[in-house]
């Protein structure tokens, strides 16, 4: 087993780390606040702050402990937190990036079932815990952590606190003054500003580039079982996506452009949609096949456009990562021949509202020949006539 001190020791270390960082994300208050038998799993990409939200909880949490499984050995890690906790009254552990520890399900089925504790845990590789092969559900909370949404962006980089959005709100046009000034920070948001590391690094895609290798070289083998030649076509898909015009992503096009089958096409998707580097966005309407729009979490697509070429795509992949932190449940939109039609579709309480995202030339003629009780077309621009809204403020609804 490994050494208690050297543990306590890397615990304080995380404190000191967790206290440079006095502004705190949403998740905090809710993990601070959480009471119950069942651990939390918090799941994201790499980089949004999941590891500095563990030791900010370390930090301000008696008798827990931090642990950073990348480094840990080979140590059996049920005993240790069983020692921790019959020896030293440690009451929760804070287990990062749990996915480096093979059999961690059962570890925690284990921790669960046999010790008085609670766990925070984190993993960059929603798979890991996804598809365990013991049941956790009664035991596991997920939670998800995402890049900033605008609103936190402005808070963390301007010390703006602004209130939530609802999408009502945006319907209605009740925002703020304040609200509309975010407008000025959308485009070096989605530059990349909605990475939290970008706080400090003024060029934050080199370190997204990294990060990406990553995954794809580390983290994807480690839950995934596939080939060496298969993780190299995982490689080139996420290339080509990068490359590639945003409409017309789908398995099918993927299957004939990387010489795999759509079946191929479709699993390798899904591990990375679980890696979060994907967003497949599946359709709406009678008579379609169910193939998703594969659009990129963003900022990725930055990897491999410039701004200027990859802002199409990019406003889509931002409208996704909005809708999503909601909890909005939406659509793309496709007729039965695959012809034109607005890009989205939202499905409201008693109804569904129809949205089409894009620059300042965008009118009433992209919903042609299609009918619906809500329309609205949000523009990369500050207007907000008519059916038009401001894209940015979508920014604000998480």
């Amino acid at each position: 087993m490994v050494q208690i001190s050297q543990l306590l020791e890397l615990h304080e270390l995380a404190c000191q780390d967790g206290a440079k960082y006095p502004k705190k994300r949403s998740l905090y208050q809710v993990l601070s606040e959480h009471r119950g038998r069942h651990f939390v799993g918090l799941l994201g990409p790499r980089g949004v702050g999941k590891t500095v939200l563990l030791k900010q909880v370390a930090g301000s949490t008696e008798n827990s402990i931090y642990l950073s499984l990348d480094s840990f050995d080979d140590s059996d890690l049920f005993e240790t937190i069983k020692s921790l906790h019959q020896d030293l009254g440690v009451e929760l552990f804070l287990l990062d990036e749990v996915h480096y520890y093979r059999g961690i399900e059962k570890v925690l089925k284990k921790t669960y079932d046999f010790l008085p504790v609670r766990v925070f845990f984190t993993s960059s590789v929603a798979l890991a815990m996804q598809d365990a092969p013991h049941d956790l559900s009664r035991r596991v909370r997920l939670l998800t952590l995402l890049p900033f949404s605008l609103r936190e962006y402005v808070y963390f980089k301007k010390d703006w606190s602004l209130p939530v959005l609802s999408l009502a709100d945006i319907i209605e046009r009740r925002w703020s003054r304040a609200q509309l000034n975010c407008s000025a920070s959308f485009d070096d948001y989605l530059r990349g500003g909605m990475l939290p590391f970008a706080l400090e690094e003024p060029d934050p895609l080199p370190l997204l580039s990294n990060i990406l290798d990553t995954v794809l070289s580390s983290d994807i083998p480690r839950v995934a079982r596939l080939r060496m030649d298969e993780l190299e076509i995982v490689g080139k898909m996420v290339r080509f996506i990068g490359q590639a015009e945003v409409d017309g992503i789908n398995y099918s096009s993927l299957s004939r452009n990387l010489g795999i089958t759509k079946y191929k096409a479709e699993s390798y998707i899904r591990i990375l949609r679980d890696a979060f580097i994907l967003r497949p966005v599946f359709p709406k309407g009678a008579n379609v096949l169910r193939e998703p729009k594969v659009l990129m979490a963003p900022p990725y697509r930055l990897l491999f456009k410039n701004y200027a070429q990859a802002i199409g795509g990019l406003r889509e992949d931002f409208f996704a990562e909005m809708m999503s932190a909601a909890g909005l449940a939406f659509h793309y939109l496709k007729t039965k021949r695959g012809a034109k039609t607005p890009d989205f579709l939202v499905q409201r309480k008693d109804h569904e509202l129809v949205i089409e995202i894009g620059g300042k030339g965008k009118g009433r003629t992209q919903f042609k020949g299609y009918s619906a009780k809500e329309r609205l077309i949000f523009s990369h621009a500050d207007s907000f006539d008519g059916l038009h809204r401001p894209l940015f403020l979508l920014g604000l609804i998480a």
